[in-house]
């Protein structure tokens, strides 16, 4: 559902719960993100964070509750496990494919500027097909910028990269921020990332076992468990 903007507030998810056949994924999950915040979504394999996200970016419809996004669809963008990317095409027509899909008007030098961006400098006319995990993810990365999208969606966008990448990740979205995009980011690397959010959302036993500031989460949580 889109509706327009409310006091900074991007999304907001009201009692949304969810099932898979019969069994119950978390139920009563409520939020709002604002513009220029970072939600982090946590907790142990299997809670529910990828279908959270899907219920978020409006890819799947929860079983009950709501979720209104303030966005219109054409400045969301998805980054998950699947990177889109045709192994056919190099990353230069990866990304003038996907510009001619959403209707974008980019001109090679704007495309070649988002791979080097993402640090493909040196493979913009590489086969999709030849790239590491890490690498395309990255170019798929570039699919997402490409956008300028003010709700980020990421799940698990730095899997395949290394410590360089992820760092660049990091920054690409600190900028995102810091021009007022909300994201919401399931990470793996979830210590390593923590300083970057402003809220976490941690789901276990099929509710939200926290969701606050990401310093009380640290010592709440974090700290506590050790």
């Amino acid at each position: 559902m889109y509706e327009k903007e409310d006091q900074g507030v991007l999304l907001e998810l009201k009692k949304v719960s969810h099932f898979f056949d019969q069994r119950l994924v978390f139920r009563d999950i409520s939020l709002k993100l604002k513009k220029g915040s970072v939600l982090i979504l946590a907790g142990p394999n299997g809670a529910g964070k990828t279908t959270l996200i899907n219920i978020m970016s409006g890819l799947i419809s929860p079983a009950s509750g709501s979720v209104l996004a303030r966005v219109p669809c054409e400045k969301r963008a998805f980054l998950g496990h699947y990177t889109f990317n045709y192994p056919g095409l190099s990353a230069l027509e990866n990304l003038r494919f996907w510009a001619g899909i959403y209707g974008l008007s980019k001109s090679e030098e704007d495309l070649t500027d988002l791979l080097v961006l993402v640090g493909l400098k040196g493979f913009v006319h590489e086969k999709a097909r030849t790239y590491s995990r890490g690498m395309a993810q990255r170019l798929s990365l570039a699919r997402v910028l490409m956008l300028d999208p003010e709700l980020m969606f990421l799940d698990e966008p730095a899997t395949g990269m290394d410590a360089r990448s992820r760092e660049m990740l990091r920054e690409q979205i600190r900028s995102a921020r810091q021009r007022g995009a909300g994201i919401v980011w399931v990470s793996h690397t979830l210590e390593e990332d923590l300083n970057q959010a402003d809220m976490v959302l941690y789901l276990q036993n099929k509710k939200a076992a926290f969701m606050g500031p990401a310093t009380e989460f640290r010592t709440e949580v974090l700290e506590a468990a050790q």
